[in-house]
């Protein structure tokens, strides 16, 4: 089992950035595939971004594709979200999640969540 903590949301302008960190719990870190997804008020929960064990591999949403990075340092147990050139309706309640079996983009076939981070972009 892991437990995911979020951290580095906040409120930015538009155009800025913002760094989100996701700190895991457990030994056994670098055999999930890891995700971020994100909920606005009102709206369903989305994704964002996944990346695979080794972070050889990582996947966006066509929303974010080109101004968000995700990584991964296996020997901190961290996975980071770095998000450039900010845009009002990237705002939102940020969650990491972690998958025991290959990256996913689809919400329901993550095993663990964190509590999220609230992002605000203002225009």
């Amino acid at each position: 089992q892991v437990q995911l903590v979020e951290s580095g949301g906040g409120l930015v302008q538009a155009g800025g950035s913002l760094r989100l960190s996701c700190a895991a719990s457990g030994r056994t870190f670098s055999s999930y595939a890891m995700g971020w997804f994100r909920q606005a008020p009102g709206k369903e929960r989305k994704f964002v971004a996944a990346i695979s064990w080794g972070g050889a591999t990582t996947y966006y949403a066509d929303s974010v594709k080109g101004r968000f990075t995700i990584s991964r340092d296996n020997a901190k147990n961290t996975v980071y979200l770095q998000m450039n050139s900010l845009k009002p309706e990237d705002t939102a309640v940020y969650y990491c999640a972690a998958r025991t079996r290959a990256w996913s983009t689809h919400v329901n076939e993550y095993d663990y969540w964190g509590q999220g981070t609230q992002v605000t972009v203002s225009s």
